[in-house]
């Protein structure tokens, strides 16, 4: 090869180096910024026992900001298809909570069908309530506390944000005189009315409860009137309450297991009570997505304003 085409060839070798060079460069550096973002400086605290079912523990843990705490909770429902276990904690989903101040409680609960929906209904609101009387001593204030899950998660979210009620001022327990209200929710996909499942593929259309989960509800909810009564009493959409919270549902509009209309009628049935509930579609997402994280940070956002 001729000098001179040699290094025009060595030129060309060296820029295309270069460039190769600056695209890895950019590419760690943006690894090491999501990195950084996903681990917050925190305190985590492990299996917080708030109460026990069956004999067995029940617990939470506890991510707590190092530095700028609002003085401001959030409740994470560990939770899918109504199962969940202290080992499915994961921090980082936390992240963007924990970025705006936020104490994070990551909620656990013993799973179907071990134990009934309703019991893992009445386990979160122990959490609410156990949370809340020792809000105080963690420097939070009690009365700004938001509920948050996906799915079942999302599911007992609901629940809590329109069932949640007073503590019985006669208890002996001092934990269960508090209230399980929470001042606000920001749910993904959550299933809103179990007795109507439209084209969900859990419905098989006979009238009773969905069918990965004939043995979650108790005994005898084959009967369509046991089914009515049980169904009735752990669907959100039911028990819309005179003062609601402030809610925010993100779904996904190609979601074939908790169709979209789950949340549609839910949020209907708000505005019917007098309610806004917002909603936000995700177009051609499914049961879950990747960008999901960035949607818990606008959570956090949200969460910022609603629990001022």
């Amino acid at each position: 090869m001729p000098p001179r085409p040699r290094k025009r060839a060595v030129r060309v070798l060296l820029k295309i180096l270069a460039a190769l060079g600056i695209l890895v460069l950019v590419g760690l550096l943006s690894a090491g910024a999501v990195w950084w973002y996903l681990h917050p400086a925190m305190a985590h605290e492990k299996c917080v026992v708030y109460g026990e079912r069956n004999g067995r523990p029940l617990v939470y843990d506890v991510l707590t900001p190092r530095r700028g705490g609002n003085g401001r909770g959030i409740l994470f429902l560990v939770s899918g298809s109504w199962k969940s276990k202290p080992e499915s904690v994961r921090p980082w989903l936390a992240a963007p909570f924990l970025r705006e101040g936020f104490t994070v409680f990551a909620v656990c609960h013993h799973s179907q069908p071990e134990v009934s929906v309703m019991e893992i209904v009445a386990d979160i609101e122990r959490a609410v309530r156990h949370i809340r009387h020792g809000a105080a001593a963690r420097g939070l204030d009690p009365d700004r506390l938001g509920i948050s899950g996906g799915s079942s998660g999302g599911h007992l979210s609901l629940m809590l944000a329109t069932r949640g009620g007073p503590g019985d001022p006669a208890a002996d327990d001092p934990v269960e005189r508090e209230s399980s209200e929470v001042a606000a929710a920001a749910v993904f996909f959550p299933v809103t009315d179990l007795l109507n499942l439209g084209d969900s593929t859990q419905n098989l259309h006979d009238g009773g409860p969905p069918k990965s989960y004939r043995k979650s509800f108790g005994p005898d909810t084959d009967r369509p009137e046991v089914w009515q009564r049980v169904g009735r009493g752990v669907s959100p959409i039911y028990h819309i309450p005179e003062d609601l919270p402030p809610i925010l549902i993100y779904h996904g509009d190609a979601d074939t297991l908790v169709p979209l209309d789950q949340s549609t009628r839910f949020r209907e049935a708000a505005a019917t009570a007098g309610h806004e509930v917002e909603l936000v579609v995700r177009e051609g997402k499914s049961h879950g997505w990747l960008s999901m994280i960035l949607d818990i940070r606008t959570f956090a956002r949200w969460y910022e304003e609603k629990l001022r």
